[in-house]
């Protein structure tokens, strides 16, 4: 439960609890769940707290997060009642939660009206209509020790040795087992010296004994391809996220140009001001 919701025995509260949702009418954000000291709590009340909660608590089932919820309304309302009102404090931090919530419906309502479907096909369509994707290579090797052992392995080949089963008997590398095999890998993945051994071959070529920091290498290209366009679903949501991003910058840069926003200096003291909590004290 999250900390500092515990639950407080009531005779108030287990008679409001004895008291179901009138069945004949169908509830509505307005109807009451509880009232404490003639002060109501609402379904909406109930449905909004719910709806902040982390998700962990969401899980919980409906009943026993309903249950604990009026409860905590509850015991929140009865604790309000001992203060007229909001500390100073605690005031200004009420106006920051409503500015952020109003700015909040508002990046709602920008996002529902530009990020639809139809915009995300088009961003999508605009960025991979020509895309050209990047060399991957399929490869086995050899590896060895010593550039002699290369060079005769290089031999056998030629004269058509299988090389995955010369790569079983003679590879001193991890692939060794498997026949050599290093599966498919774009630029970058392997040594340089590797790499560009790799680039130069034709399907099915044999390289020269190729040296990298791990010994020699002897390496046929099994394949070669070019990566493609990734599917519309596996990049939606960073689509949306850019178009929202886009969107509300664009608004906020609409926004200050028809605003007047005047920041007037603080005379006579610095930045360390925003750290004088005593100021918002009362």
């Amino acid at each position: 439960m999250p900390k500092g919701l515990t639950f407080l025995p009531s005779l108030a509260l287990a008679a409001v609890m004895a008291l179901p949702l009138a069945a004949e009418t169908k509830p509505d954000a307005s109807t009451v769940v509880a009232r404490v000291n003639g002060d109501e709590i609402t379904l909406g009340h109930v449905i909004a707290t719910i709806a902040a909660l982390p998700a962990q608590y969401q899980q919980l089932e409906d009943d026993v997060l309903y249950d604990f919820i009026v409860e905590q309304l509850v015991q929140q309302q009865m604790l309000s009642q001992q203060q007229e009102g909001l500390s100073s404090q605690n005031a200004l931090t009420l106006e920051n939660e409503k500015r952020s919530l109003l700015a909040v419906q508002s990046i709602n309502a920008i996002s529902d009206a530009e990020v639809t479907d139809e915009a995300i096909q088009a961003a999508y369509d605009a960025q991979f209509a020509e895309f050209v994707g990047e060399d991957e290579f399929n490869a086995s090797h050899i590896l060895v020790e010593t550039e002699k052992e290369a060079n005769e392995l290089k031999t056998q080949l030629d004269e058509g040795v299988d090389f995955a089963e010369l790569a079983k008997e003679k590879s001193t590398g991890p692939s060794g087992p498997n026949g050599g095999a290093l599966g498919w890998f774009g630029k970058g993945r392997m040594v340089p010296e590797f790499e560009g051994a790799v680039v130069g071959l034709e399907k099915g070529q044999v390289s020269d004994p190729v040296q990298t920091q791990f010994g020699w290498h002897v390496i046929i290209l099994n394949d070669k391809r070019k990566t493609e366009a990734p599917e519309l679903e596996a990049v939606r949501e960073e689509l949306a996220q850019t178009l929202q991003q886009e969107a509300i910058q664009d608004r906020i840069d609409e926004l200050i140009q028809q605003a007047q926003i005047d920041r007037p200096a603080l005379e006579g003291v610095g930045p360390e001001v925003i750290r004088q909590i005593d100021l918002i004290q009362e």
